[in-house]
C-alpha cells in the first residue's frame, strides 16, 4: 500500500510563501505522475498542479505564475512552492500520485492565508 506524507502547511499573510512536501513510500515513485489538488468545506477538490514522471509540468488556471511543482526522485519527495499567496489559497492541500492502476491520497495539510 502507497503511504504519501505531507508537511510544510501553515497560516501566513496575503502575499507570503510557504512550501509543501509530500513523501512516498512508493517504490515505483520514479515512474509515477504526482500532484497536488487542495479543497475547501462544501466545494470540489480542484486541482492545483501535477508533474509527470518526464518533469512535464500542468497547473491549474488560478496558480499559474504564482506555484511551483517540483519532485525529487531520489528521496520520493515532491514539492509545491507556493509565492504571492492569496486568501482564496486557503484550503486543505493533498498530495496525489498514480502509476497505472495504483493511486494513493496523502492525508491533506491545512494552509491559511489571513490577515
Amino acid at each position: 500500500q502507497v503511504e504519501l506524507v505531507e508537511s510544510g502547511g501553515g497560516s501566513v499573510r496575503p502575499g507570503g510563501s510557504l512550501a509543501l512536501s509530500c513523501v512516498s513510500s512508493w517504490d515505483a515513485f520514479n515512474k509515477a505522475a504526482v500532484a497536488w489538488y487542495r479543497q475547501v468545506p462544501g466545494n470540489q477538490r480542484e486541482f492545483v498542479a501535477e508533474i509527470t514522471s518526464g518533469f512535464i509540468t500542468t497547473y491549474g488556471d488560478p496558480v499559474k505564475g504564482r506555484f511551483t511543482i517540483s519532485r525529487d526522485n531520489r528521496v520520493n519527495t515532491m514539492y509545491l512552492q507556493m509565492d504571492s499567496l492569496r486568501p482564496e489559497d486557503t484550503a486543505l492541500y493533498y498530495c496525489y500520485t498514480q502509476y497505472l492502476t495504483q493511486n494513493a491520497w496523502g492525508q491533506g495539510i491545512q494552509v491559511t492565508v489571513s490577515s
